[in-house]
């Protein structure tokens, strides 16, 4: 098995193998904070901040973790990260430590952050998990970036809060999608970013797991 370079481990979680949509996680954060882009932009730079460093410390202790009780390791400096970044938005953002409410909180629980340290940190240096945090933080932020841009755009009219687009009650062309302001939305913006980046990287599309054999009747199926 080639070993891992410095650049793949930052590029490859960014399309080719992004958390989200490749793999499928972290994806509750998408429905509830990407209604506008100021929001959506604090919970990347958390992520980030969170996943990045868990990765670090993870892998500098990695040697002197037992066994029996690292998840509990794991989780208690993943924790200790978030309780910062709660922190420092109450002290410096507190209107948007509001808006976001308990999803700062909910980043504990994000799969990706404590799977990259189970599958990654544990096994790798600690400069080389760092850069691999950063580099799923990355590929999770595009999506929510999508996302959070799609949503606000089309359901406001608006970007990081300034209205571009004038709505049709105030004399302009612009009217409002109030669904895209609905957490379903979110599901049909990630399912069509998915959709775009497979149809880019036709190799992603999963393999089928079994066929029917040939001349094979409907009710041999059954």
């Amino acid at each position: 098995m080639a070993k891992l370079t410095t650049k793949d481990a930052l590029f490859q979680p960014i399309f080719d193998n992004n958390p989200i949509a490749l793999q499928i996680l972290g994806i509750c954060s998408a429905l509830a904070i990407t209604t506008n882009l100021n929001a959506t932009l604090t919970m990347c730079l958390a992520v980030t901040f969170v996943l990045t460093l868990s990765n670090f410390f993870v892998s500098a202790i990695r040697t002197h973790i037992p066994a029996n009780i690292r998840i509990i390791v794991q989780m208690t400096i993943i924790t200790s990260l978030v309780i910062v970044v709660d922190q420092v938005l109450r002290a410096y953002a507190y209107a948007l430590s509001r808006e976001l409410s308990v999803f700062v909180g909910l980043i504990i629980t994000n799969c990706i952050i404590l799977g990259r340290a189970e599958g990654f940190a544990m096994q790798n240096p600690p400069w080389l998990s760092a850069v691999d945090g950063l580099g799923n933080a990355l590929g999770y932020s595009v999506v929510l970036l999508f996302v959070g841009f799609s949503r606000e755009l089309l359901g406001s009219g608006s970007l990081f809060g300034v209205r571009l687009l004038t709505p049709v009650a105030e004399g302009g062309w612009f009217q409002p999608n109030g669904l895209m302001l609905l957490p379903p939305s979110a599901f049909f913006l990630i399912g069509g970013f998915i959709w775009l980046l497979r149809a880019w990287k036709p190799q992603q599309v999963e393999k089928e797991q079994f066929s029917i054999a040939p001349n094979t009747r409907a009710s041999d199926t059954i």
